[in-house]
Protein backbone atom coordinates (compact mmCIF):
# COMPACT_ATOMS: atom_id res chain seq x y z
CA UNK A 1 0.00 0.00 0.00
CA UNK A 2 1.83 3.09 -0.71
CA UNK A 3 2.42 5.57 1.62
CA UNK A 4 0.12 8.24 3.28
CA UNK A 5 1.31 11.73 2.72
CA UNK A 6 2.01 14.10 5.67
CA UNK A 7 0.60 17.35 4.14
CA UNK A 8 2.47 20.10 5.38
CA UNK A 9 0.21 22.53 4.08
CA UNK A 10 -2.82 21.57 5.94
CA UNK A 11 -1.15 21.06 8.98
CA UNK A 12 0.27 24.60 8.00
CA UNK A 13 -3.19 26.14 8.26
CA UNK A 14 -4.20 24.16 11.42
CA UNK A 15 -1.47 25.67 13.60
CA UNK A 16 -2.14 28.90 11.92
CA UNK A 17 -5.00 29.02 12.99
CA UNK A 18 -4.25 28.29 16.32
CA UNK A 19 -1.83 30.62 16.24
CA UNK A 20 -4.09 33.33 15.49
CA UNK A 21 -6.12 32.78 18.56
CA UNK A 22 -3.32 33.50 20.49
CA UNK A 23 -1.81 36.69 18.65
CA UNK A 24 -5.48 37.99 19.15
CA UNK A 25 -5.50 37.88 23.05
CA UNK A 26 -2.32 39.02 23.14
CA UNK A 27 -3.93 42.32 20.98
CA UNK A 28 -6.70 42.54 23.00
CA UNK A 29 -4.78 42.54 26.08
CA UNK A 30 -2.36 45.49 24.34
CA UNK A 31 0.61 43.39 23.11
CA UNK A 32 0.48 42.74 19.89
CA UNK A 33 3.01 40.09 18.67
CA UNK A 34 5.36 41.58 16.53
CA UNK A 35 8.43 40.34 14.22
CA UNK A 36 11.23 42.68 12.53
CA UNK A 37 12.74 41.39 9.10
CA UNK A 38 15.88 42.50 7.89
CA UNK A 39 17.01 42.16 4.20
CA UNK A 40 20.15 43.49 3.03
CA UNK A 41 20.70 43.22 -0.67
CA UNK A 42 18.64 42.63 -3.85
CA UNK A 43 18.91 38.47 -3.41
CA UNK A 44 15.80 37.63 -5.73
CA UNK A 45 14.69 34.33 -3.54
CA UNK A 46 15.44 36.28 -0.63
CA UNK A 47 12.68 38.80 -1.44
CA UNK A 48 10.41 35.94 -2.12
CA UNK A 49 11.01 34.74 0.95
CA UNK A 50 10.65 37.31 3.39
CA UNK A 51 7.73 39.16 1.38
CA UNK A 52 6.09 35.50 2.65
CA UNK A 53 6.73 35.83 6.27
CA UNK A 54 5.52 39.53 6.30
CA UNK A 55 2.50 38.24 4.59
CA UNK A 56 2.13 35.60 6.96
CA UNK A 57 2.13 38.03 9.70
CA UNK A 58 -0.46 39.71 8.44
CA UNK A 59 -2.85 37.00 7.85
CA UNK A 60 -2.56 35.69 11.87
CA UNK A 61 -2.51 39.45 13.43
CA UNK A 62 0.64 40.14 13.73
CA UNK A 63 2.50 43.57 13.22
CA UNK A 64 5.87 43.03 11.42
CA UNK A 65 8.25 45.55 9.65
CA UNK A 66 10.19 45.11 6.93
CA UNK A 67 13.48 46.58 6.26
CA UNK A 68 15.38 46.47 3.90
CA UNK A 69 18.82 47.43 2.57
CA UNK A 70 21.16 48.27 -0.35
CA UNK A 71 23.94 45.73 -0.79
CA UNK A 72 26.57 48.00 0.95
CA UNK A 73 25.38 48.63 3.89
CA UNK A 74 28.35 48.37 6.42
CA UNK A 75 28.16 45.50 9.29
CA UNK A 76 28.31 48.29 12.22
CA UNK A 77 24.88 49.89 10.71
CA UNK A 78 23.41 46.50 10.44
CA UNK A 79 24.31 45.21 14.05
CA UNK A 80 23.31 49.00 15.44
CA UNK A 81 19.86 48.35 14.08
CA UNK A 82 19.29 45.33 15.59
CA UNK A 83 20.26 46.51 18.60
CA UNK A 84 17.60 49.44 18.38
CA UNK A 85 15.20 46.48 17.25
CA UNK A 86 16.49 44.21 20.82
CA UNK A 87 15.38 47.63 22.88
CA UNK A 88 12.30 47.78 21.18
CA UNK A 89 8.95 46.61 23.11
CA UNK A 90 7.03 46.54 19.84
CA UNK A 91 9.12 43.89 18.53
CA UNK A 92 9.20 40.56 20.14
CA UNK A 93 11.25 38.68 17.13
CA UNK A 94 14.02 39.60 15.09
CA UNK A 95 14.92 37.82 11.61
CA UNK A 96 17.72 38.73 9.54
CA UNK A 97 17.32 37.19 5.92
CA UNK A 98 20.16 34.61 4.79
CA UNK A 99 22.57 35.15 2.70
CA UNK A 100 24.53 38.20 3.38
CA UNK A 101 26.74 40.06 1.52
CA UNK A 102 30.21 38.85 2.09
CA UNK A 103 31.78 41.73 3.75
CA UNK A 104 29.13 41.25 6.78
CA UNK A 105 30.15 37.95 9.24
CA UNK A 106 26.51 36.22 9.80
CA UNK A 107 27.64 34.65 13.27
CA UNK A 108 28.20 38.46 14.69
CA UNK A 109 24.88 39.25 13.26
CA UNK A 110 22.95 36.91 14.68
CA UNK A 111 25.04 36.50 18.02
CA UNK A 112 24.01 40.51 18.02
CA UNK A 113 20.21 39.16 18.12
CA UNK A 114 18.48 39.50 21.95
CA UNK A 115 18.13 35.85 22.81
CA UNK A 116 14.49 36.38 23.92
CA UNK A 117 14.17 38.05 19.83
CA UNK A 118 15.89 35.21 18.37
CA UNK A 119 12.56 33.35 17.07
CA UNK A 120 14.97 31.70 14.57
CA UNK A 121 16.97 30.34 17.04
CA UNK A 122 20.63 30.17 15.56
CA UNK A 123 22.59 31.82 18.40
CA UNK A 124 25.43 29.66 19.86
CA UNK A 125 22.69 30.41 23.32
CA UNK A 126 20.04 28.92 22.05
CA UNK A 127 21.36 26.03 20.68
CA UNK A 128 22.74 25.93 24.55
CA UNK A 129 19.46 25.80 25.54
CA UNK A 130 18.23 23.07 22.65
CA UNK A 131 21.15 21.10 24.13
CA UNK A 132 20.84 21.08 27.97
CA UNK A 133 16.52 20.90 27.18
CA UNK A 134 16.00 24.63 28.14
CA UNK A 135 13.29 25.93 27.12
CA UNK A 136 13.72 28.38 24.62
CA UNK A 137 13.27 28.91 20.52
CA UNK A 138 13.82 25.46 17.78
CA UNK A 139 14.93 26.17 14.45
CA UNK A 140 11.63 26.47 12.31
CA UNK A 141 12.60 23.67 10.06
CA UNK A 142 13.64 20.78 12.25
CA UNK A 143 10.27 21.90 14.50
CA UNK A 144 8.22 21.88 11.99
CA UNK A 145 9.82 18.28 10.73
CA UNK A 146 8.61 17.45 14.56
CA UNK A 147 5.28 18.64 13.98
CA UNK A 148 5.09 16.99 11.12
CA UNK A 149 6.14 13.24 12.38
CA UNK A 150 3.35 14.10 15.29
CA UNK A 151 0.64 14.52 13.29
CA UNK A 152 1.15 11.06 11.61
CA UNK A 153 0.59 9.52 15.90
CA UNK A 154 3.69 7.82 15.80
CA UNK A 155 5.16 7.28 19.78
CA UNK A 156 8.96 8.30 19.00
CA UNK A 157 9.66 6.36 22.10
CA UNK A 158 11.99 4.02 21.80
CA UNK A 159 12.17 4.34 18.32
CA UNK A 160 14.95 4.49 15.73
CA UNK A 161 15.09 7.94 14.19
CA UNK A 162 18.37 8.73 11.47
CA UNK A 163 18.97 12.09 10.38
CA UNK A 164 21.12 12.74 7.06
CA UNK A 165 22.69 15.92 7.25
CA UNK A 166 24.50 18.12 10.10
CA UNK A 167 24.12 20.97 9.46
CA UNK A 168 23.39 23.68 12.53
CA UNK A 169 20.38 24.83 10.78
CA UNK A 170 18.36 21.01 10.42
CA UNK A 171 20.58 18.19 11.16
CA UNK A 172 22.30 18.96 14.31
CA UNK A 173 19.02 20.18 15.83
CA UNK A 174 16.96 18.06 14.10
CA UNK A 175 18.78 15.18 15.95
CA UNK A 176 18.68 17.11 19.30
CA UNK A 177 14.69 17.22 19.31
CA UNK A 178 14.11 13.85 18.57
CA UNK A 179 16.29 12.86 21.12
CA UNK A 180 14.00 14.89 23.31
CA UNK A 181 11.33 12.73 22.17
CA UNK A 182 13.18 9.42 23.42
CA UNK A 183 14.31 8.21 19.90
CA UNK A 184 17.54 6.60 19.29
CA UNK A 185 19.28 8.67 17.06
CA UNK A 186 21.81 8.34 14.47
CA UNK A 187 23.38 10.93 12.71
CA UNK A 188 24.63 10.67 9.29
CA UNK A 189 26.86 12.64 6.61
CA UNK A 190 28.69 13.16 3.63
CA UNK A 191 31.41 10.58 5.79
CA UNK A 192 28.90 8.27 6.59
CA UNK A 193 30.80 4.94 4.53
CA UNK A 194 27.34 2.74 4.19
CA UNK A 195 24.49 5.06 4.52
CA UNK A 196 22.21 2.47 3.62
CA UNK A 197 23.09 0.40 6.67
CA UNK A 198 21.83 2.67 9.14
CA UNK A 199 18.57 3.72 6.89
CA UNK A 200 17.39 0.34 6.92
CA UNK A 201 16.73 -0.15 10.52
CA UNK A 202 15.17 2.82 10.93
CA UNK A 203 11.49 3.73 11.59
CA UNK A 204 11.88 7.52 11.20
CA UNK A 205 14.35 9.07 8.34
CA UNK A 206 14.66 12.99 7.92
CA UNK A 207 16.75 13.79 4.91
CA UNK A 208 18.30 17.31 4.64
CA UNK A 209 21.67 17.29 2.76
CA UNK A 210 20.31 18.88 -0.64
CA UNK A 211 21.08 16.25 -2.64
CA UNK A 212 18.82 14.38 -5.12
CA UNK A 213 18.03 10.98 -4.87
CA UNK A 214 20.24 10.64 -1.62
CA UNK A 215 17.84 8.59 -0.47
CA UNK A 216 16.11 5.71 -2.40
CA UNK A 217 13.34 2.30 -2.01
CA UNK A 218 16.21 0.20 -1.20
CA UNK A 219 17.08 2.34 1.59
CA UNK A 220 13.96 2.19 3.73
CA UNK A 221 12.42 -0.18 6.16
CA UNK A 222 8.67 -1.05 5.02
CA UNK A 223 6.57 1.07 7.25
CA UNK A 224 9.33 4.18 8.16
CA UNK A 225 8.24 7.52 8.07
CA UNK A 226 10.36 9.67 5.84
CA UNK A 227 10.57 13.40 5.91
CA UNK A 228 11.84 14.44 3.04
CA UNK A 229 14.01 18.60 3.65
CA UNK A 230 15.88 18.78 0.33
CA UNK A 231 15.30 21.41 -2.17
CA UNK A 232 16.47 20.66 -5.35
CA UNK A 233 15.45 20.53 -8.90
CA UNK A 234 15.37 17.38 -11.72
CA UNK A 235 16.41 17.65 -14.95
CA UNK A 236 13.36 18.94 -16.19
CA UNK A 237 13.58 21.64 -13.78
CA UNK A 238 10.79 20.82 -11.27
CA UNK A 239 11.01 21.00 -7.73
CA UNK A 240 12.20 17.86 -6.15
CA UNK A 241 13.63 16.49 -2.29
CA UNK A 242 16.25 14.39 -1.19
CA UNK A 243 14.71 11.18 -1.56
CA UNK A 244 13.22 9.09 -4.51
CA UNK A 245 9.90 9.87 -4.09
CA UNK A 246 7.74 7.48 -6.22
CA UNK A 247 10.15 4.24 -5.40
CA UNK A 248 9.79 5.50 -1.75
CA UNK A 249 6.07 6.39 -1.40
CA UNK A 250 5.73 2.83 -2.32
CA UNK A 251 7.76 1.77 0.81
CA UNK A 252 7.47 4.15 3.81
CA UNK A 253 3.81 4.29 6.20
CA UNK A 254 4.19 8.15 5.43
CA UNK A 255 6.09 10.59 3.27
CA UNK A 256 6.54 14.36 3.00
CA UNK A 257 5.91 15.52 -0.50
CA UNK A 258 8.13 18.42 -2.23
CA UNK A 259 6.56 20.99 -2.38
CA UNK A 260 3.68 20.83 0.32
CA UNK A 261 5.81 19.07 3.31
CA UNK A 262 8.48 20.70 5.28
CA UNK A 263 8.64 23.59 3.24
CA UNK A 264 4.85 25.21 4.95
CA UNK A 265 6.27 24.51 7.91
CA UNK A 266 9.04 26.93 8.04
CA UNK A 267 7.23 29.68 8.46
CA UNK A 268 4.98 28.24 10.44
CA UNK A 269 6.94 27.72 12.96
CA UNK A 270 8.96 31.50 12.78
CA UNK A 271 5.04 32.64 13.75
CA UNK A 272 4.95 29.94 16.46
CA UNK A 273 7.74 31.14 18.19
CA UNK A 274 7.49 34.68 17.42
CA UNK A 275 3.63 34.66 19.54
CA UNK A 276 5.41 32.38 22.09
CA UNK A 277 8.15 35.33 22.64
CA UNK A 278 5.35 37.41 22.85
CA UNK A 279 3.44 35.33 25.42
CA UNK A 280 6.71 35.06 27.63
CA UNK A 281 7.49 39.13 27.54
Amino acid sequence: MPAKLIDGILLSQKLRGEIAVRARALTEAGKQPGLAVILVGEDPASQVYVRNKVKACADVGFHSILEKYEADLSEQALLERIAALNADATIHGILVQMPLPKHINPHKVIEAIATSKDVDGYSVLSAGELMTGLPGFRPCTPYGCMKLIESTGMDLRGKHAVVIGRSNTVGKPMALLLLQANATVTICHSATPDLSHHTRGADIIVAAVGRRNTLTADMVRPGAVVIDVGMNRDDNGKLCGDVDFEGVKEIASHITPVPGGVGPMTITMLLMNTVEAAERK
